[in-house]
């Protein structure tokens, strides 16, 4: 009589302890890879942003430059924000802050700048796994950059 193996079945359960942590990984890797390029996409609208501001007249142009630019290259992008991404712009007279209008106002031959820091609410909705906690709702991913008026033109 051949004796009966022991390991019977083992493979079962090798799997059904292994598959959460082999899931698990996979949705840790999905928000890693997901706020990366949240990240990067956040970073160059903030880019595009202050640089259209930047090339505007008047503090109301660059205030619409901005939020077009940022809005054209989230849409390109393809990120979703949870909301509509939220701009704060502000600006630099000969190196002391100020308002962004402030910095449009300012007299020709007078160094000003234009910042815009945009943030972005990513949503993790789509990664969860039912029974599978700790995953979270959303991140949210902000950039600034600044860029600079051209100081002998003239502003309004």
């Amino acid at each position: 009589m051949r004796p009966v193996p022991r390991d019977r079945g083992s493979v079962s359960i090798e799997v059904a302890v292994l598959a959460p942590a082999f899931i698990a990984l996979m949705v840790l890797a999905g928000v890693a890879g997901r706020t990366a390029v949240a990240d990067e996409a956040v970073e160059s609208a903030a880019h595009d942003a202050a640089r259209a501001a930047s090339l505007a007249r008047t503090g109301a142009d660059g205030r619409k430059a901005a939020e077009k630019a940022a809005r054209d290259q989230l849409n390109w992008s393809g990120l979703r924000c949870t909301a509509p991404p939220r701009l704060d712009l502000t600006g630099s007279v000969a190196g002391k802050r100020a308002t962004f209008a402030a910095a449009y106002r300012s007299a020709a031959g007078v160094p000003a700048t234009v910042t815009v820091t945009v943030t972005c609410t990513v949503s993790f909705d789509d990664l969860r796994a039912p029974g599978l906690p700790g995953v979270p709702g959303g991140k949210t991913v902000s950039a600034r950059f600044t860029s600079p008026l051209d100081t002998y033109r003239s502003r309004g």
